[in-house]
This record gives C-alpha cells, sequence and structure tokens, in this order.
C-alpha cells in the first residue's frame, strides 16, 4: 500500500557512526520530486561507489557517475511514487570490517521507512556501490538489489567469502562488462552462481567488450535498470529478457547477453 510522501514512523532510527564521532549520512531530497498529491509506493537508493580504503568525505565524482541513472530513474517513477534518493556516505571508503557503505544504505533503508512508512526500497549500486546493495539487502524494507559492476573481493584468497543468504527473497539483477578492468566481471559470475543456489530469483547481464562504467552501452544499462527496479517496486511484470534471465538455469541465466538497443522496444 503507497504512503503519502512525509507520513511513517516519527522515531528517527539512529545514524551510524564512526567511534560515537564523524559525520552522518545523508538521504537528502528525492531527485525527481512526485506531483502533488501522489503516494508513495516505493524508493530507489542509489549507492555511488568507493575506495577500498578512505577516511575522507565521499568524492562528488561518485555520485555524479550515478547522474544519468538517478535523473532517468527519477523521471520514470515519479508519477508512479516511486522516489529516487542517493545515498551520501560517512566515508569515501569500504573500509575493512567496518563496511562503511552497507552500514550507510542499512541507515538510508531505515530513514525510507520513517520517511514513507511500509513501502518497498530498491537498493541499486555501482561499484563498491553495488557490493553495498547486494551486503544490505538483507533489511527487512528490501525487497530488490540491483549491482552494477560490483566491487568484490577475490574469493580465491583467505578472506571470509561474500554472503549471499541475505539474498534469499529478494529480486537481484547483477550487470558487468565483460572488459571490466577495475572490478573482475568473474568474481561477480561467481557470487551470482551461488546466490542463484538460495535464491531462484537472481540473474546477471553482461554488456559484451565495454567497461567499469559501461559508457558504450549507458542507454541499454539505464534502461534495464529502469526497468527491473520499477518492475520489482510495483510488482508489475520485467520484460522479455529480464524474465527470461530469471527463468533460464546457471550459467545462461548468469551470463545473459545484454543487446543493442535494450529500451527501445522493451516489450
Amino acid at each position: 500500500m503507497g504512503h503519502q510522501a512525509g507520513q511513517g514512523a516519527t522515531a528517527r532510527p539512529p545514524r551510524p557512526e564512526r567511534d560515537g564521532t564523524g559525520p552522518l549520512p545523508r538521504l537528502g531530497r528525492p531527485v525527481v520530486s512526485p506531483p502533488a498529491g501522489t503516494a508513495t509506493n516505493g524508493v530507489v537508493l542509489l549507492l555511488p561507489t568507493a575506495a577500498e580504503d578512505s577516511a575522507r568525505r565521499p568524492s562528488p565524482f561518485a555520485r555524479a557517475t550515478l547522474a544519468p541513472l538517478a535523473r532517468s530513474l527519477g523521471r520514470a517513477g515519479a508519477a508512479e511514487g516511486v522516489l529516487v534518493h542517493v545515498v551520501r556516505y560517512r566515508f569515501g571508503g569500504w573500509n575493512g570490517h567496518e563496511a562503511a557503505p552497507c552500514a550507510d544504505a542499512t541507515w538510508a533503508a531505515e530513514e525510507v521507512v520513517r520517511r514513507y512508512g511500509d513501502v518497498p526500497v530498491c537498493l541499486a549500486g555501482h561499484g563498491m556501490g553495488g557490493r553495498a546493495a547486494l551486503r544490505a539487502a538483507g533489511h527487512e524494507a528490501v525487497n530488490s538489489a540491483l549491482a552494477i559492476s560490483p566491487w568484490l573481493p577475490d574469493d580465491d584468497l583467505a578472506a571470509p567469502e561474500e554472503p549471499v543468504r541475505q539474498l534469499v527473497g529478494r529480486q537481484v539483477l547483477i550487470v558487468h562488462g565483460t572488459n571490466d578492468r577495475r572490478t573482475d566481471p568473474e568474481l561477480s559470475f561467481r557470487l551470482a552462481e551461488r546466490a542463484k543456489k538460495t535464491n531462484r530469483d537472481t540473474c546477471r547481464f553482461e554488456v559484451h567488450a565495454d567497461g567499469h562504467a559501461l559508457r558504450a552501452y549507458q542507454r541499454e544499462v539505464v534502461s534495464l535498470a529502469k526497468d527491473f527496479a520499477l518492475g520489482a517496486l510495483l510488482s508489475r511484470p520485467y520484460s522479455r529478457p529480464v524474465e527470461d534471465a530469471l527463468a533460464a538455469p546457471p550459467p545462461l541465466g548468469l551470463r545473459m547477453p545484454l543487446a543493442a538497443g535494450f529500451g527501445r522496444t522493451l516489450r
């Protein structure tokens, strides 16, 4: 059930802090304001990328990378009551066990509940933000996670395996360029393989010959993201390629090619 903007619980959830002090995460206003009187039916939280380690404030460039997706999603969703917020992290790094962007994403989901009430949330992130979207998807308000070119730790190392149990019951889409030189697409494939074993609603698209920023196929990636996020939040059918990817057994549904021109004729 939708909620009018501004309604919801009155108690503000605690914000994550470092050692009890320091900066706080922020949500700010929606990227695109909905028409007056529109009920809020869902929220997309966009999670920018981050460095592995940094105690500095996040780079504005990381947020700017998400601008085309933020504007397109905001315009597409506003009339249907889907709001888009870009999460502003406390710090510019993941910072080891602190997993700062993940903690900030969890806080942001709580803030959505406070502001808008019981509405579904889609976490959508790029790079390290993609990792945060997958890791924070266990929050009860989250019904879907979208990871674009996600940064993931090498699962061949002795470090603990990246968790996937929190993805159970969520719609999950991963998108990765095959020529990504910054984040290894094979790592996202292996994570998707593990996730698919416990959550059938997992799929992954490959963007052939594109790199980390997915600039060559930006229009197609944005169209795919809109189709997935709005479909998940509004409980409406996905496009045929997404439906096919979700239904296909591994590895087919986890190496689905993103066709040139996707989005021109979605249905």
